[in-house]
């Protein structure tokens, strides 16, 4: 990718939720360093064509966060034949829903199915476990798709999203030489910081003191729902690191491309070895 900066950030806080995404799907996006969309209402197979139609608004240098794991434990993956991520978003499509009925091990969470009696470093990816903590929080494994902070019920049910991206001409980083426009995997965390986020006291006071200008109907909203005010923070945090999104190194190591990585902006990752 040449080092030129994106044009629009958008940021998407993202849900497994199959009864309620419409109220848990968010999007943010940032336009020219002005927060100008912040809302829900979305299902997760209306994100493509939400996402062509910026790009055909403002065109191609548009950046995408997305805040699910792009991908499964190499060993899981490799288990059931996949080389590369768009691979396993393959197998996701369809094998994903009995993963998530069936909740066999690796996969935990649900009533009655216990975190496996295995190395806990099994059920993380080599950018999970090496993500930069906040505080005490850090990312967690994949494969846990029930109870508190469960990721994994998303992230098997974005995986097929991903590859409809791919196919809409979306490059998806890592896996994918950077091009515009351009799909990364976040961690809403390395923006918020530490802040209580479930506490609407808490996010009003994180928008006073770190964001004061942004506008009312946005500070409103964002207030209202902990899902908004990660989309919005998050894309206001890419626009800050837009350059540093302008020039995504091509990634070759073969884990990566495999695992997928999470973009953060403050731990540059190896170009590849």
């Amino acid at each position: 990718m040449t080092a030129v900066s994106p044009r629009a950030i958008v940021a998407i806080d993202w849900s497994g939720s199959i009864t309620a995404e419409r109220r848990h799907v968010w999007v943010a996006v940032v336009i020219d360093g002005e927060l100008v969309r912040l809302d829900d209402g979305h299902r997760r197979t209306d994100v493509p064509a939400i996402l062509r139609a910026i790009t055909d608004e403002v065109g191609p240098r548009v950046a995408v966060g997305l805040d699910f794991a792009f991908g499964l434990p190499a060993w899981f993956a490799r288990s059931h034949g996949c080389v590369a991520g768009p691979d396993v978003w393959a197998v996701a499509r369809t094998s994903g829903e009995v993963w998530l009925r069936d909740c066999d091990p690796p996969f935990w969470g649900r009533p009655g199915r216990r975190r496996p009696h295995t190395n806990p470093a099994n059920g993380m990816r080599a950018t999970d476990a090496a993500a930069r903590r906040i505080g005490s929080t850090a990312p967690k494994s994949v494969f846990q798709v029930g109870g508190a902070g469960a990721v994994g019920t998303g992230s098997i049910r974005g995986m097929p999203v991903l590859a409809d991206l791919r196919a809409a001409g979306f490059a998806i980083w890592p896996f994918d030489a950077p091009t515009w426009p351009v799909v990364v995997e976040i961690y809403p965390r390395h923006f918020t910081g530490p802040v209580v986020k479930s506490d609407p006291t808490a996010r009003a006071a994180w928008l006073t003191d770190e964001w004061p200008n942004l506008p009312a109907r946005f500070r409103d909203t964002a207030c209202r729902s902990d899902d908004a005010f990660d989309a919005a923070v998050a894309a206001r945090g890419m626009w800050a690191f837009r350059e540093a999104l302008g020039s995504l190194p091509t990634i070759d190591d073969t884990v990566a491309r495999l695992e997928g990585m999470i973009w953060d902006p403050m731990a540059p990752p190896p170009a590849g070895r």
